[in-house]
């Protein structure tokens, strides 16, 4: 008994040895190259924010420049003019594109003498026909345009990194700094340097834990400074401005409290943890082979057990070890991947254990499957012979069988019991009829008799089989139109028959390929405006860089004008990347393949900060905005980064699309148990009745497709709301465009 009990204590000490090494040099091989670095400091993630601090300087401090300094230094060059004046196609395109923008509604105002209406709309597209031609006669008319447009983009820069200062602050109190311009001798530092001690007193490995020589240039300024901004930095920053040469440090009098430090300290901690587990690891494997030198005799215990495990079908067996197998696999990965942050939570220890000690047992159960299988699948013969034998196999046999009587079952319990009833009365009746003939041979007075059932019953029963026939036959013709695509009136439904019955379901159907081919004509003309309009709006920039890309393998092209070309490039390749990812985004929507997360939110609040980030362009506009608020908060329970997309779109449609020196309603309330926000304003296009083709992808109220909007706004914002079960309706009566968002209210 004592060598019994010994034997099983030293196999159950080589599974769990065996599970901790496993688990112990997967965790080194998992996350070896992440920690060998020297230091903290030299590993990728600081060199990522080392990186993302000097961008922030160079643009900050280095390199800055006021917006009135910014705007002052602006250039048009030729190129620029050529590309805003065949922005829209040349001057035939634009003045085509135009004329049919207008045609139609002066059109309709004069067929219902509204000459009035009909002279304003000539009067304004002749206005923009006028503009247009002044493009294509005059650079110098252009100039204004170019130069109002660059303006803009740069009050967006500079209202963006804005937003970021708070960011770049945050760094300079971690990091520290001493730069010189290397043209102008400018010094540029946040170090407190006493009279008596230089820079290099201060910037060395005596005062700081780390310091670098790095030099910021006008190259790095572009690249690493604000995102998205690159050719606009390279046009404000001048070329002359110089290189800045200088270091960067981090000081020892950085409290740990700081991002920076504690990430430092992570570090340490986590390489220590790290390598205690890797030496472990190895360590209990050492161990784990000494003692399966010891525990050979198990193996005759198992054999022992096999003639009872082989009783199980051969299939089973396999499908018990490759469970096993990944269950053990699965965790020890689990105990690998947190094992080195259990310096963060020491509970995490108990957790490390428990996960390890259920490894081992199933790193056991696989160990002993896998002796009594391997003897078994050497015999190939034997194994097949068993295989047929399997559980999976007989479960197929039975399958195929119940589903060919499930298929008989199927027919027959979906026979009509009533038309089964009709036809054996009928047959009973022709029977009856037939004994009665033979009853006229026994007797004569039998044929009076016979005559009165003939008349009675014989003749109302043939003249209901010829309506009964003329009925199914008026079917089949019927049914053969329909298969001709000839839909025609509806079948008239006679009586409570089956016939009646299959006649009512025929008319169902016809209504329903009516219904078919109504949808499918919509969806083919939507889909023929749907590739016109992606064509267009993805040809528009995609052209632009073609072109400009053109340009610049011309070997005569000046430094100023590569810029330049370069700019536009990045310009329109930006624009094409936000077609490209409203139109992917709106089809993952669309699809459900998103993930909310979800929170009690106060629409009201969200809805304010979706105004105030269109305060400045709101103040700008000639739109009046009159905001209803809520009296007292209104949660729900909703993803608030994604229903401030919808709050942005909505607003950003607002501002492209809403008539000049007209009045905007945004109100928010509730009812009941529902969350009701409504934006109105009136539309400076015109509006199509069919409201449910402004969910469309790629429409736009502004049917030419002048504006800079992607068309796929409205569809992204009822996409979210539908994900949040709500609903996104729209109204329209004549320019006047109201939009309604319904959500549920969380208590």
């Amino acid at each position: 008994m004592v060598t019994k009990w010994r034997s099983r204590t030293i196999f159950a000490a080589w599974t769990l040895l065996f599970t901790f090494g496993l688990s112990g040099l997967l965790a080194f091989f998992t996350y070896g190259s992440d920690y060998l670095h020297r230091d903290y400091f030299h590993t990728p993630q600081f060199q990522s924010e080392l990186d993302a601090f000097a961008g922030y300087l160079s643009v900050f401090e280095l390199y800055d420049l006021p917006l009135d300094e910014a705007k002052k230094a602006i250039t048009v060059t030729k190129d620029e003019i050529i590309e805003h004046r065949y922005r829209y196609g040349n001057l035939p395109d634009q003045i085509n594109n135009i004329n049919a923008q207008y045609e139609a509604q002066i059109q309709e105002d004069l067929n219902t003498n509204n000459q009035e209406a009909a002279d304003a709309l000539t009067a304004e597209r002749d206005l923009k026909i006028d503009d247009i031609k002044k493009n294509f006669k005059s650079d110098e008319y252009i100039r204004p345009k170019v130069i109002k447009e660059k303006e803009q983009r740069l009050e967006e820069y500079y209202k963006e990194r804005e937003n970021t200062r708070s960011v770049f602050l945050r760094y300079k109190d971690t990091f520290s700094y001493y730069y010189t311009n290397s043209a102008t001798g400018k010094v540029h530092t946040n170090l407190n340097l006493p009279k008596d001690q230089s820079a290099n007193d201060m910037m060395n490995p005596k005062n700081m834990r780390f310091v670098t020589n790095f030099q910021i240039s006008r190259d790095y300024a572009i690249n690493y400074g604000i995102p998205g901004y690159a050719g606009l930095i390279n046009s404000i920053i001048p070329k002359t401005s110089g290189v800045f040469e200088g270091q960067i440090g981090i000081p020892k009098s950085l409290s740990l409290s700081n991002s920076i430090m504690s990430g430092s300290e992570n570090y340490k901690q986590m390489r220590i943890i790290l390598l205690v587990l890797s030496m472990a690891g190895i360590l209990a494997l050492i161990l784990c082979f000494i003692l399966g030198k010891k525990s050979r005799g198990f193996s005759a215990k198992i054999e022992k057990w096999r003639p009872f495990y082989n009783k199980l079908p051969i299939d089973l067996r396999v499908i018990l070890f490759i469970i096993a197998g990944i269950v053990a696999f699965s965790s020890i990965y689990e105990a690998s991947s947190q094992a080195i942050y259990v310096a963060q939570n020491p509970f995490r220890a108990v957790e490390i254990f428990i996960v390890i000690a259920v490894a081992s047992c199933f790193w056991g159960l696989s160990f002993i499957q896998w002796k009594c299988l391997v003897p078994e699948l050497k015999d190939w013969q034997n194994v097949k012979k068993a295989w047929e034998k399997g559980l999976l196999n007989k479960a197929g046999r039975s399958i195929k069988v119940h589903f060919t009587k499930g298929k008989r079952s199927l027919n027959e319990a979906f026979l009509n019991q009533s038309t089964g009833t009709q036809l054996f009365i009928l047959l009973a009746i022709v029977f009856c009829l037939g004994l009665a003939a033979l009853m006229m041979f026994v007797h004569p007075v039998f044929l009076l008799l016979y005559m009165i059932l003939l008349g009675a019953i014989g003749i109302p029963l043939v003249m209901v089989l010829i309506n009964r026939i003329g009925y199914f036959n008026r079917i089949v013709e019927k049914t053969n139109e329909l298969a001709l695509g000839n839909l025609g009136e509806d079948l008239e439904v006679s009586g409570r028959s089956v016939l009646a019955t299959l006649t009512a379901n025929i008319n169902v159907l016809k209504q329903g390929v009516k219904t078919s081919q109504s949808h499918q004509a919509k969806s083919e003309r939507l889909k023929t405006e749907l590739i016109t309009n992606v064509s267009h709006d993805l040809r528009t920039p995609l052209t632009s860089i073609i072109t400009y890309t053109e340009l610049l393998k011309t070997e005569d092209v000046s430094s100023e004008d590569r810029a330049a070309y370069l700019e536009i490039i990045d310009r329109k390749s930006k624009r094409l990347k936000v077609l490209i990812e409203d139109l992917f985004e709106v089809s993952k929507m669309a699809s459900g393949n998103i993930e909310l997360v979800k929170e009690r939110v106060d629409l009201d609040q969200l809805l304010q900060q979706a105004l105030a980030e269109y305060d400045e362009t709101i103040n700008e506009s000639s739109l009046q905005f009159r905001v209803n608020n809520s009296q007292k908060p209104v949660y729900a329970l909703v993803d608030g980064q994604k229903l401030w997309r919808v709050f942005d779109n909505l607003i950003g449609n607002i501002l492209k699309y809403s008539l000049d020196h007209s009045r905007v309603y945004i109100t928010i309330s509730t009812l009941n148990d529902q969350a009701i926000i409504m934006f109105k304003n009136v539309s400076k296009y015109e509006l199509s009745d069919n409201t449910d083709e402004l969910f469309e992808r790629f429409k736009r109220g502004d049917t030419s497709r002048h504006t800079e909007g992607s068309g796929l706004g409205l569809a992204i914002a009822k996409s979210i709301i539908d994900l949040h079960d709500g609903r996104l309706d729209i109204e329209t009566d004549g320019d006047l465009f109201k939009v309604n968002i319904t959500l549920k209210l969380e208590k």
